[in-house]
């Protein structure tokens, strides 16, 4: 056991013993108080005595500790993580000078695994062939089961030209896939804005990041001159974006109501009025969502429902949007956790709840993998054609041209427990 190890097991034990005799100080017994976080605190200090002693092997301490750290972050906050002096350091070297980039947008999924949210078009990743619900098991030969989302994006980034080893669980695949890809500058996907007939538009949106409102407002505006009197919004694979940005895209539908609010433990209650000036779309609108629409999709889509002031179609959000902060900790690490979150019209959590659309609609499924996709995809192969049929654009073509009557909610469990997308948490402030 290292003495950097045995240093910080002696500090951790020794606050713990503090703040124990605080409470029995000030009268807190554990005993007497079920809900008392002494009491907790004592359980904790138990079991790390009983690993470290009756484990049926000696145990690697360190990563117990982190493993333990980790779990107690992602039980508040399914998107937190700790990361350790060594991994802070990369992680601040990565996020001042960010370099390439296989370009995947990753979560935690089922509270342990990497799973992929989405690629991003014409990155490494995407022309891989890589895509929602496939798993990283690994990261250049390091498991993936207990790493920090946020260190987990550090390891994807690397001068451009080098390569990077995955190992991946595919769909219907039982398994582990590895391959090589060769890091990129992966740039943010564009907007897209067309005709769909003669009187609807469509704007699709998978960049929502700082400033991106007014690029939407510019396509509506030139849709509209084309002859547009409907418009579809796509918010689907939208996993690319600042919170904050969803708060003004919301108020281009919207000339009144609230858009939503922010609020933390410590961060005051801020609430979000759409302002009639700024509002420059009136006419019908339908919304477009999918597993992998992300924080300020969300709170775009979420405003735009509760106000009912559009329909969404499509499939029940991700559930991520909160204010993230980096707190640093003694050991010269940080603790990477929400401060405050997003909370829809109607008074919910878009983290805690997600988005569930009025007319459900399952995204194109992805097909399943035979024997003969056995072999490593080369790095810059294609993707294989995809089918053309796009039942969440149908549904949404339907909706807005009166074609169909509201259907009951889904109400569903949200997805998976977390979402990672590139290096999106603030540095500490000195």
């Amino acid at each position: 056991m290292s003495n950097g190890f045995k240093y910080s097991v002696v500090s951790v034990s020794t606050v713990l013993v503090a703040l124990l005799l605080i409470g029995a100080v000030l009268g807190q017994s554990p005993e007497t108080n079920p809900a008392d976080p002494y009491r907790h605190l004592n359980v904790f200090t138990e079991v790390f005595a009983k690993v470290k002693a009756d484990y049926v092997e000696e145990p690697d301490m360190k990563n117990v500790t982190l493993g333990a750290v980790n779990g107690l972050l992602v039980s508040l906050d399914p998107f937190a993580s700790y990361l350790n002096a060594e991994q802070y350091k990369q992680y601040l070297k990565v996020k001042s000078a960010p370099k390439a980039d296989i370009g995947l947008v990753l979560s935690r999924k089922y509270g342990y695994e990497l799973g992929v949210v989405d690629a991003i078009p014409g990155s490494p990743a995407d022309k891989a062939g890589l895509s929602t619900g496939d798993i990283l098991e690994a990261i250049n030969g390091i498991s993936t089961r207990d790493m920090p989302l946020a260190y987990a994006d550090v390891l994807l980034h690397g001068e451009p030209g080098s390569t990077i080893e995955l190992t991946v669980l595919r769909l219907r695949k039982p398994e582990p896939t590895k391959m090589t890809l060769t890091r990129a500058q992966v740039q943010a996907p564009a907007l897209v804005s067309k005709m769909l007939d003669k009187e609807v538009g469509y704007v699709s949106v998978e960049d929502l990041g700082k400033g991106k409102t007014q690029s939407v407002q510019s396509a509506i505006a030139s849709l509209e001159k084309q002859g547009a009197k409907k418009m579809i919004l796509d918010l689907r694979h939208s996993a690319v974006n600042a919170p904050e940005e969803g708060v003004s895209l919301a108020n281009l539908f919207l000339e009144k109501g609230t858009i939503g609010s922010l609020s933390g433990q410590k961060v005051p209650k801020q609430t979000y009025q759409a302002d009639p000036a700024k509002a420059s779309y009136k006419g019908p609108l339908v919304v477009l969502t999918n597993r992998g629409t992300t924080g300020a999709a969300e709170i775009v889509a979420a405003a735009l429902l509760d106000n009912k002031r559009a329909s969404v179609v499509g499939e029940r959000t991700y559930g991520d949007a909160a204010l993230r902060k980096a707190v640093t900790t003694e050991d010269g690490g940080a603790v990477l956790l929400a401060v405050a979150k997003y909370y829809s019209p109607n008074g919910k959590a878009i983290q805690d709840t997600s988005v569930v659309p009025n007319y459900p609609v399952t995204d194109s499924e992805p097909e399943a993998t035979t024997d003969e996709d056995d072999a490593t995809p080369a790095p810059n192969a294609p993707k294989e054609p995809k089918s053309t049929e796009d039942p969440i654009l149908k549904k949404a073509l339907e909706v807005v041209n009166g074609k169909v009557q509201a259907s009951n909610t889904v109400d569903v469990k949200p997805g998976d427990a977390s979402v990672m997308r590139p290096l999106n948490i603030p540095a500490p402030k000195n």
